[in-house]
């Protein structure tokens, strides 16, 4: 923890020398340890409503994960890929198509964007009065914390309140040697120390397809190993195609599906992977992208009987309150969904219920974020989903080729898809894939989140957006929907849901007169 962050830091509790003696100078309403996301959310929500809060950081700078090694790095460098693509047969970067200038360049980028985020959430704390403490944290009972500073020392905190957002690390099984300089996870693959022609990413999932893209799209020769049938399967059918055409034909990644490792082998030159099929794949490097585990180590926690899964995730009710009623839990240490978007939502959630104000809400409604190169998004169930539920439904869609916007920019990869209710209209599920995708949904959300006739798809085609606009694609995508169900559902919901039976379209037929009557009375 760097400049005015590491002034702001009190000493308030002196620790006397004893293990069982220690003398508070101050008491926390809230501790909240960790500061990603769900902790800065967490801590400054309980700040803004007066309550006296202090932060925990194991680190140098506060931000989490998701600032240093996770969302932010990762996203930066897939923007400057993407910069790179966009550029690639001008003269402009030439200097940029040699193996080793590409990747240095890119590094840069990320570094500068962490150490932005790091100075605008130092000055967040400060602004609020929140106190920022450097060290472990370790629960000695269930109202007080023990810190241990880098150089040793101790000091005791009482808290009120205490939340545990200490996010989560990359999973390592103990059979891989992570130490080894061409062995990374996605924490490590940062800072790789080389540009490497040819890569291994084992584990298809968000994590390993995006960095898929990344690496390809500087000219990396990747090998994906997905260990099930497709690649992210909890996507719509279509989307999950998509994706796997784009990495194959745009990037040329290499994807094997239905694998599993047997075991690593690695070397001065590179690394074989040694597949349970008895395939044998090599590579300059491997990228290990197969799990998370929360950081919960050496917490304490057993000292108040909360016990971390084999994932070191925490278990949370729908409050976000551990077995420990004072004591919450929130973002990555507690599982999916696993996202930064999520951990805002839900830290200020738990802060909310923690000190008894209002804003209280449990995250679902957390929108699919994926930042492949083109990157997607998604709300909602998938056709398949709906299909076997056994949920009538209909599609409209729209070609990105097919806008305006998407010919003048030139990325016309992708689609927006609509799924709705054919009689009510009511939206369902959205999935866009192409470039703006996590941009692009909000839009659908909003819309979704309405209640009863303000969810419609017929919104989009009473809308006028701007044009040209990538939002836009909304209408287009609606009417076309509109149009494939144009005189197929003309009967009100209650009659298609029970269909006429067979023999009464016998009588009907015997007498027209009578039944046209009888039709024109019932309407």
């Amino acid at each position: 923890m760097g400049g005015d962050s590491a002034r702001n830091v009190r000493q308030f509790l002196l620790y006397t020398g004893s293990s069982e003696r220690f003398m508070a100078e101050k008491r926390y309403e809230v501790v909240v340890i960790g500061t990603g996301p769900s902790g800065e959310s967490a801590a400054l929500n309980a700040a803004k409503h007066g309550r006296s809060v202090a932060v925990i950081e194991r680190v140098a700078d506060v931000g989490g994960n998701c600032t240093h090694r996770g969302t932010i790095p990762s996203k930066a460098l897939r923007q400057a890929v993407k910069q790179l693509l966009a550029v690639q047969s001008s003269q402009m970067l030439y200097d940029l198509r040699t193996p080793e200038a590409p990747l240095s360049w890119l590094l840069e980028r990320w570094h500068r964007v962490v150490d932005q985020q790091v100075k605008m959430r130092s000055s967040f704390y400060g602004r609020n009065g929140v106190d920022v403490i450097g060290g472990h944290a370790r629960f000695t009972d269930e109202h007080h914390i023990s810190v241990t500073h880098g150089n040793g020392r101790e000091e005791l905190i009482a808290f009120d309140q205490a939340i545990i957002a200490t996010g989560s690390r990359p999973y390592e099984p103990p059979d891989v040697d992570f130490s080894h300089p061409r062995i990374f996870n996605s924490d490590t693959i940062l800072d790789p120390g080389f540009t490497p022609r040819s890569m291994i990413i084992y584990g298809a999932g968000v994590i390993g397809s995006e960095y898929a893209s990344i690496f390809s799209g500087i000219g990396v020769k990747v090998q994906l190993i997905n260990s099930r049938e497709r690649l992210l399967e909890f996507l719509d059918d279509e989307i999950s195609d998509a994706l796997s055409y784009h990495l194959r034909l745009t990037h040329g990644v290499l994807i094997r599906h239905n694998e599993e490792y047997d075991r690593i082998a690695a070397d001065d030159d590179g690394v074989t992977l040694h597949l349970k099929s008895g395939k044998k794949v090599r590579a300059d490097a491997l990228l290990w992208a197969n799990g998370r585990t929360g950081n919960t180590d050496d917490m304490g926690l057993d000292q108040l009987g909360i016990e971390p899964n084999q994932r070191g995730q925490i278990a949370v009710d729908d409050r976000y309150r551990t077995r420990v009623r004072h004591i919450h839990a929130v973002g990555d240490v507690i599982g999916i969904p696993s996202l930064a978007s999520a951990g805002y939502g839900q830290g200020r959630a738990a802060s909310a219920d923690a000190i008894g104000v209002p804003g209280f809400r449990y995250v679902d409604d957390v929108p699919t974020g994926i930042y492949t190169i083109p990157e997607i998004s998604s709300l909602g169930p998938t056709e398949r989903e709906l299909t076997e539920s056994c949920t009538p439904y209909e599609v409209g869609q729209a070609l990105f080729q097919e806008t305006a916007r998407a010919q003048i920019t030139g990325d016309t990869v992708g689609m927006l898809k609509l799924l709705f209710d054919p009689v009510t209209h009511q939206i369902l599920g959205i999935h866009c894939f192409g470039d703006q995708a996590s941009e692009i949904v909000h839009i659908g959300q909003a819309i979704m989140s309405q209640d009863g006739a303000g969810n419609t798809i017929d919104y989009f085609v009473n809308t006028t957006f701007n044009y040209p606009t990538m939002a836009e694609a909304y209408r287009t995508a609606a009417l076309d929907g509109l149009n494939r169900i144009d005189g197929v559902f003309t009967e009100p919901a209650e009659q298609l849901a029970d269909p006429t039976p067979a023999d009464a379209v016998a009588s009907v037929v015997d007498e027209p007169a009578e039944a046209e009557e009888s039709a024109g009375n019932d309407d």
